[in-house]
């Protein structure tokens, strides 16, 4: 058994890791803002993790085994956190994302279309770190979510105050009316309702995982040793025709496509460059994942049930 703080943890990934956590026999403390409140027998403080005093005070003396930071974007909250838990864990890592490795957000080092990308290709050891960027601008961040991502890693990995690692994320499905960016609903909406999707005239492949995966990669990474980043998906690679394919297959609908001009905007996952990432080393380190072909169905089943569709076209069954 372990303590575990988990900042976050009130929604999707987050809380199905606090509840896996809890269920396992560890010892959870959750810190958000107080909107959500955790499940029975999990402890819950109330702070913003943007006003160290605040969040200091309200840790008191506590120490943990681990932190997992569900909700850290910019070098800024990163710094401030390892302040606030310097001397207080031993541990702490960072949910973090496939998109630090998008070749349109920073220069990073080229990889051949085809070969997974690594972790070494972002190193946060060496990735520069400008805290003075308009980081408390929201629509700054928006447009920065990778850079900023890439700079709470590296303010983390240089503190030395404690273990670090981050887990970076795939693009994550799963969950019906919990999947809160949408993106799955785009295509079961528009596929049902005979809408196009904009593809790109060669689209490339990328990788996914569903959430219950992740969360597990979470609870897993908060338990082990092993220090800096781990790429984090599910076997095999999709391209947005083969996504559009498995929700055509649930919903009995073909799927009407609209090839964009080069540089234009298609829809998510949609991609003309090449970011799909290796997931080898979280393998050698142990952990055994799923196959995307495996679950996909079954989340896009979900989707089409959260949006109401008719039980026949969940089912797949041929449209009138």
């Amino acid at each position: 058994m372990q303590r575990i703080c988990v900042i976050g943890g009130s929604r999707y990934v987050g809380k199905l890791l606090v509840e896996r956590l809890h269920a396992e026999g560890h010892r959870v403390t959750v810190i958000n803002r107080g909107s959500t409140r955790p499940l029975a027998g999990v402890e819950h403080l109330v702070a913003d993790r943007n006003d160290e005093r605040a969040l200091t005070e309200t840790l008191g003396s506590r120490t943990f085994d681990a932190v997992v930071d569900q909700v850290c974007y910019t070098p800024v909250q990163a710094a401030l956190a390892a302040r606030a838990f310097a001397g207080r864990t031993r541990r702490y890592v960072l949910t973090s994302t496939i998109e630090v490795y998008d070749p349109m957000s920073a220069v990073l080092p080229p990889v051949p279309v085809g070969t997974p990308v690594p972790e070494g290709n972002v190193d946060p050891a060496t990735w520069p770190v400008d805290p003075d960027l308009p980081w408390h601008d929201d629509a700054y961040l928006q447009t920065h979510y990778a850079e900023g991502k890439r700079q709470a890693e590296s303010v983390l990995a240089r503190w030395g105050g404690f273990a670090f690692a981050a887990v970076r994320g795939a693009h994550v499905l799963g969950g019906g009316a919990r999947e809160f960016t949408g993106r799955l609903a785009h295509y079961t909406r528009r596929i049902v309702g005979g809408e196009e999707i904009a593809v790109h005239a060669e689209p490339l492949p990328t990788v996914f995982i569903h959430y219950e995966e992740l969360a597990d990669v979470l609870r897993w990474a908060a338990t082990c040793d092993f220090t800096g980043p781990v790429n984090a998906c599910s076997e095999g690679l999709l391209d947005v025709h083969d996504l559009a394919a498995v929700v055509a297959a649930r919903a009995g609908r073909e799927p009407v496509t609209r090839v964009v001009p080069a540089g234009g905007q298609a829809s998510a996952f949609s991609f003309d460059r090449h970011y799909a990432m290796s997931n080898a080393r979280a393998k050698e380190l142990g952990f055994v994942f799923s196959r995307t072909a495996d679950w996909l169905p079954a989340a896009v089943a979900e989707a089409l049930a959260a949006d109401g569709a008719p039980a026949g076209i969940r089912a797949g069954a041929p449209s009138a």
